[in-house]
């Protein structure tokens, strides 16, 4: 390993950035200086914008795969190297607008319902219940469960926050017939006969075949579990900063988003909805 990748290596895990986001950046990094054939310390400004030129122009990437090689690069020669790295070097983007498909509560019914696994079965739960990221859901621990509290503990989350998520009563019921059933020790769900947890390339694929074998065409991944379960409570009144407190949103902002399902939202104080104990009255 190069001293320079060592060196963004460290930049990033003292900020506690998710592995996922440290494989990309120096997956970007790599990019750079196999373009350029040079070392990522010795190019000029003009050179830098070239390369992001580039993707754009001759390998046609999406705008949201420019802006991850822009804030990966920034990142890296504002921390590593110590040098300015304006968003002037980056070539004019539209970014696009993609209004992801929501899934009906009939319909994240069926694709649990299809899933016998129990480990991804309940994973899958966790995921529209509480509104976990797939990361999130991936690296829980027992401990991270507080029954008596009826909560979450979510530590060094994205973002490097922790969160305190609400557990309802069908969910809470879930997990403890999962821990009897399987007996997990650190990782909530682990590797067979190992002590890590469960890739979550391994999720993701359960995902797409429960929801092929349950006869749902709309598009995209597990995330869209978490789309499901914010606009499910949105729809029950949830108020929007409670909403952005669950899913560990920075910016209300982005919260806001999920109401363009709901043009007539209206908040009702302390509402959260069993999501759990609605999909067991589609029976």
């Amino acid at each position: 390993m190069t001293p320079l990748r060592q060196q963004l290596l460290d930049c990033m895990q003292v900020r506690h950035f998710s592995i996922r986001t440290q494989q990309a950046y120096v997956r970007w990094v790599y990019d750079l200086a196999k373009h350029t054939h040079r070392s990522p310390d010795s190019l000029q400004d003009s050179e830098l914008k070239k390369y992001l030129w580039s993707l754009t122009l001759e390998r046609h990437l999406s705008s949201s795969s420019c802006a991850q090689a822009f804030h990966a690069l920034n990142f890296f020669y504002g921390q590593v190297l110590g040098r300015t790295f304006g968003e002037q070097l980056l070539p004019p983007m539209k970014r696009e607008q993609k209004i992801p498909e929501l899934l009906s509560v009939s319909e994240v019914k069926r694709i649990i319902d299809i899933c016998h696994n129990p480990k991804y079965r309940m994973m899958i739960m966790l995921c529209y219940g509480c509104g976990l990221r797939l990361s999130e859901v991936c690296s829980l621990k027992v401990k991270n469960i507080a029954g008596e509290e009826k909560v979450i503990h979510l530590q060094q989350a994205k973002g490097a926050k922790d969160r305190r998520i609400p557990v309802s009563e069908s969910l809470l019921h879930q997990l403890r017939l999962y821990w009897q059933g399987l007996h997990p020790i650190i990782y909530l769900f682990f590797k067979p006969g190992e002590d890590k947890p469960l890739h979550q390339s391994s999720l993701q694929k359960a995902y797409y075949k429960a929801k092929k074998d349950a006869g749902i065409l709309k598009i995209g991944g597990i995330h869209a579990l978490r789309h499901a379960f914010a606009t499910h409570q949105l729809m029950a009144g949830m108020p929007l900063p409670e909403l952005q407190h669950i899913l560990g949103h920075k910016d209300i902002r982005t919260t806001v988003r999920y109401t363009h399902w709901l043009p007539h939202y209206q908040a009702v104080d302390g509402a959260q909805f069993d999501l759990l104990k609605q999909l067991e009255q589609q029976s």
